[in-house]
């Protein structure tokens, strides 16, 4: 929804334009503030209404961690299997 809102504001201007609405977004000060609204927001719809919601969020977050944690590993498991298989014959 952000990039969303970001771009339509974008897609109205000219080239020269952009650089001056974008340059201030990528400050630190912004990144904090937008960091701390998105928490906010996520307190109010989840946290404050007891939604079960949050214990699902770090379930499956971890599951997706531990995934992205092992894939290095995984593929060189699966490299070195196919270059043993390819090297056996000889």
């Amino acid at each position: 929804m952000a990039l969303r809102k970001a771009f339509s504001d974008i897609k109205g201007m000219k080239v020269k334009e952009v650089p001056g609405h974008v340059k201030p977004m990528l400050s630190i000060d912004y990144v904090k503030k937008a960091i701390q609204r998105g928490l906010d927001n996520y307190h109010a719809k989840y946290i404050q209404t007891d939604s079960i919601d949050p214990v699902y969020h770090v379930c499956f977050g971890g599951m997706v961690f531990s995934y992205l944690v092992a894939l290095p590993n995984e593929r060189r498991h699966l490299e070195h299997q196919q270059h043993a298989k390819e090297h056996a014959h000889h």
